[in-house]
């Protein structure tokens, strides 16, 4: 019976090898498996970053354009503001002397022409 009983244990230590050997196999499967998961899982959320980077990128050229142009039209602007402000006191500096030359223009004609006459 010793025997016998070394010939069941040996082969139950077979099976329960054979099973660990099996269960093993199958472990290292799915590990392989979770592996190309992860992998594919990393390419995916890459693609998702980039595609927010770019987003965001895109989002923060129009703001910065935007920003540009409203700096742009309020220096526009200030500048129109001086130019018709630069443009009126000319226009009435013209006007004044227009009159003066107006008021005057008797008496430089009679100054011209006493001038002329004692020469």
């Amino acid at each position: 019976m010793d025997t016998r009983n070394a010939s069941i244990m040996s082969s139950m230590a077979e099976s329960k090898v054979t099973g660990i050997i099996q269960s093993l196999n199958t472990l290292e499967s799915d590990l392989e498996s979770l592996t190309g998961k992860i992998t594919d899982m990393k390419k995916q959320l890459n693609i998702k970053a980039q595609n927010e980077i770019d987003i965001l990128y895109q989002k923060t050229r129009e703001m910065a354009t935007k920003e540009a142009e409203n700096i742009i039209n309020s220096a526009k602007d200030k500048a129109k503001a001086e130019s018709d402000k630069i443009i009126k006191n000319g226009e009435s500096k013209l006007s004044e002397i227009q009159s003066s030359i107006d008021a005057n223009f008797d008496e430089a004609v009679r100054h011209m022409v006493s001038t002329v006459l004692k020469a």
